[in-house]
């Protein structure tokens, strides 16, 4: 009887998972306001633009219940995914540390990584926690709050990089590949080995992991891996031919939704798909994804170089001063690179009862150079994230649901 019920669960959340994409309605409704889209709708291919957009209806006892909406979808048409990785490291990161549970390790043990291979680094201390010591947990505050690259790079090598590839295959985000570190040039036979690692409570060992070697290569089926007509190279001079993307990290549209909606609605999926994290882990991440840097004690930001609605792309744009809406939260990560912004996000409201997942990229790169910090984010991109956020916003306040849903879970305590 337990097996009949299981199945039956888990024929549900698949159904419920393929159900198929609606790929008319966003272009219609950007259609109807060509002051805002227009645009990009003259040359949608130009801009790279995929969306994907699932409205969330609750039943009775508060489950969730999705349809998704999407506009030039497609996971083997190639674009640099930046930041937009990071989550699923900080997901792999927590599953890693409560498998080994058993060593004493946890999110908030020291954590000192070595270096064993050329260009490594080491870290001993870190001045923006609390206790200025490294750790799993404090490295995801700073992911989740400004995107911090070296904090990603830190989770990467303590998971990784077999181990992060064999989960996004195992969590069935299968056109998507995590590669290299960020921002520091890592790529070939220096992206395949990882740092030595030590965990501390206090002065005691817990748990001592090895240097790592990767050989694979993890390869996909992508296309528009050959991108603009010129790059400037490690010397900043001009190479007059395109810029190509072929070794680099890939991550989905479809792939990055779903590993917001796993996170996020994890009773939506059958026991064994879901992700092996605990209450705690869950809280952490919900809370650091949707807090605004300002908000943060430790680390501590500048309110001018990170404002409030800094990572809140789709909405908010990248404005300063813009005012808050206290009843709204983002749960999102947001990335940009080679002119490309992206953001994957779960957007609450909780006085109107509004939710929804809206999942994003658009790219300007009007010369065609990459590499040169040229690109029109303030212009086309910016804008962009802005409009579709907010039309898709005031789509949601005029749906009539017919059981209001209950978002207590998600009201966090910042």
């Amino acid at each position: 009887m337990k097996k009949t019920v299981f199945l039956f669960l888990s024929l549900i959340s698949l159904s419920a998972m393929a159900q198929k994409t609606d790929t008319t309605m966003l272009e219609q409704l950007m259609k109807s306001k060509p002051e805002l889209f227009g645009g990009i709708l003259n040359h949608p291919e130009h801009n790279q633009v995929q969306i994907l957009y699932t409205q969330i209806d609750r039943d009775a006892q508060n489950n969730p219940h999705f349809k998704s909406f999407s506009y030039n979808l497609n996971p083997n048409h190639y674009f640099y995914p930046a930041s937009t990785v990071k989550l699923a490291a900080v997901i792999f990161a927590l599953e890693k540390v409560n498998t080994l549970n058993k060593t004493g390790l946890t999110a908030r043990s020291t954590m000192i990584t070595d270096s064993a291979f050329k260009g490594q680094t080491k870290v001993i201390k870190d001045e923006t926690a609390e206790n200025k010591l490294p750790s799993i947990a404090h490295y995801i505050k700073k992911i989740l709050l400004t995107s911090d690259n070296d904090a990603f790079n830190r989770l990467f090598e303590f998971i990784g990089r077999a181990e992060i590839n064999d989960k996004l295959k195992r969590n069935g985000l299968h056109h998507s590949r995590i590669l290299n570190r960020l921002a520091i040039g890592d790529a070939g036979e220096s992206a395949k080995h990882t740092n030595p690692i030590k965990f501390y409570n206090g002065d005691k060992l817990v748990y001592s992991q090895q240097p790592q070697y990767d050989p694979k290569e993890y390869k996909l089926k992508l296309s528009n891996l050959i991108m603009g007509k010129g790059y400037l190279d490690s010397a900043d001079q001009l190479v007059n031919k395109p810029f190509s993307l072929a070794n680099k990290n890939a991550f989905a549209i479809s792939d990055q939704q779903k590993l917001m909606q796993k996170l996020l609605f994890p009773q939506s999926f059958p026991i064994n798909e879901r992700f092996n994290l605990t209450p705690e882990d869950y809280k952490l991440i919900y809370t650091f994804m949707s807090m605004y840097p300002t908000e943060a004690k430790y680390p501590k930001y500048d309110e001018k170089e990170f404002w409030p609605t800094y990572a809140k792309m789709l909405y908010y744009g990248r404005e300063k001063g813009i005012a808050l809406d206290k009843n709204i939260r983002i749960f999102n990560k947001y990335g940009d690179s080679y002119g490309f912004i992206i953001d994957n996000s779960y957007f609450v409201d909780f006085k109107n009862g509004v939710e929804y997942l809206l999942t994003a990229v658009v790219q300007s790169n009007e010369d065609g150079i990459y590499n040169d910090n040229k690109y029109e984010y303030e212009t086309v991109c910016f804008p962009f994230m802005k409009n579709l956020g907010q039309v898709i916003y005031q789509l949601e306040l005029q749906r009539i649901k017919k059981f209001k849903p209950n978002l207590s879970s998600f009201a966090l305590d910042y």
